[in-house]
């Protein structure tokens, strides 16, 4: 008769959580979320403007 080794321990099962998603905050719902960088003067905001222009408005 042989021994088999322990089956590893599993980690617990997240909560399942039935809150509104809705009622919850998103990233988009902040100013933070459209890409605003941080510490930038408008010199930089002018600089990224002119890089990132599209073609057709030379």
């Amino acid at each position: 008769m042989s021994t088999a080794p322990d089956p590893e321990p599993r980690a617990p099962k997240p909560p399942l959580i039935f809150d509104d998603p809705l009622d919850q905050q998103s990233s988009d719902d902040t100013d933070r979320g459209w890409g605003e960088r941080p510490g930038t003067d408008a010199a930089a905001d002018l600089k990224r403007f002119l890089d990132e222009k599209p073609p057709h408005h030379l």
